[in-house]
């Protein structure tokens, strides 16, 4: 048996430490990082076998670090990854894989570079509910798709992260939070060439970032797909997405101990659609423990990520080709980073 993989966690949020548990399962949690004493105590406190230092460049510098998952605000994402990469490490990087497409383009650059590997961690693709709905579709169960929508409907009024760090003029909501629809209708139903969106601020009036989008979505095969995403809408958190196909409809999100299946009745039995299939799944909305194993397994396999940069870079792209229609009142076509060979 091979020896376990020694893996850093970078950050010490409630994810962060979702994903230290899933190290210690999967690997060897080696270290911990963060440069807030008193979050790092209280993270220690939960993992004591783990080493601690408040820089992440003594991890990079390293050499028994094998691999690092970083778990910090979104503009740091670049630097850290890259560093990683560069000290021939591996990294797992949370979403969103950057703020900009010319972030994104770099993080992929330094991958090819480097001959490392980066995996991006869209949490959405190990959540229960929609990997059910994903394999209903890819089963052909609802027929052929021809609308489907997602939205991320939270309220940061108490969750602006530790010293206010998703306060920030360069995190746009529907980029930092609505990432997660946009990968999970990706996923799904491909890469959407065009967008067309509209944003407003009215909920959070002192955040520097429009609270609101709505984008509509042109999907190959004309298929058509709606994000919206929210973070000061007063109601309780969601991912509610519905799959609409020719022969039946998904219902599903990240909270619900089921998904709810409608489907025609070829057989000529019950009348269709008077009452959906209740599918239940588990609830596990932040599965960090199968974003790590997912990880793992590729590295030790030797495998393709689960998750690669291209997809995170891809997710980004759709994220700011909405920005850009909600400033200029446009359609804008997917600009979308060149895959590696």
């Amino acid at each position: 048996m091979s020896k376990k993989r020694n893996i850093v966690v970078i950050g010490t949020s409630k994810m962060a430490q979702l994903h230290m548990e899933g190290v210690r399962k999967a690997a060897n949690l080696y270290g911990i990082c963060d440069n807030s004493p008193e979050q790092l105590a209280a993270a220690h406190a939960l993992f004591p076998d783990a080493k601690t230092c408040a820089d992440y460049r003594d991890y990079v510098n390293d050499p028994a670090v094998d691999a690092a998952v970083i778990v910090t605000p979104d503009y740091y994402h670049l630097e850290m990854t890259a560093a990683f990469l560069r000290a021939g490490k591996d990294v797992l990087c949370e979403k969103p894989m950057a703020l900009t497409d010319g972030e994104c383009r770099e993080m992929m650059a330094v991958e090819r570079e480097t001959g490392r590997k980066l995996m991006i961690g869209q949490i959405c693709r190990c959540t229960p509910g929609f990997m059910a709905a994903h394999d209903l579709v890819t089963a052909g169960r609802i027929g052929e798709l021809y609308f489907v929508e997602s939205e991320y409907a939270h309220n940061y009024d108490h969750a602006k992260g530790y010293n206010n760090w998703r306060v920030d003029p360069r995190r746009h909501a529907f980029i930092g939070g609505g990432c997660h629809a946009v990968d999970l209708l990706r996923w799904v139903a491909g890469d959407p060439e065009e967008v067309f969106a509209y944003s407003n601020h009215k909920c959070l009036p002192d955040w520097p970032v429009d609270d609101c989008t709505v984008a509509l979505l042109k999907f190959p095969g004309g298929v058509t797909g709606k994000v919206f995403a929210s973070i000061g809408c007063k109601r309780n958190y969601t991912m509610r997405s519905v799959f609409y196909g020719t022969r039946g409809t998904v219902i599903c999100d990240n909270t619900s101990d089921h998904i709810t299946l409608f489907e025609d009745d070829p057989q000529g039995g019950k009348p269709p659609f008077t009452e959906g299939q209740i599918l239940p799944v588990d609830v596990n909305n932040h599965n960090a423990t199968a974003e790590i194993e997912a990880f793992v397994k590729a590295l030790n396999e030797e495998g393709e990520m689960p998750v690669s940069s291209y997809e995170g870079a891809a997710t980004v792209a759709v994220c700011c080709a909405a920005m850009e229609s909600s400033k200029t009142g446009l359609p804008v076509r997917v600009r979308y980073p060149e895959k590696h060979a």
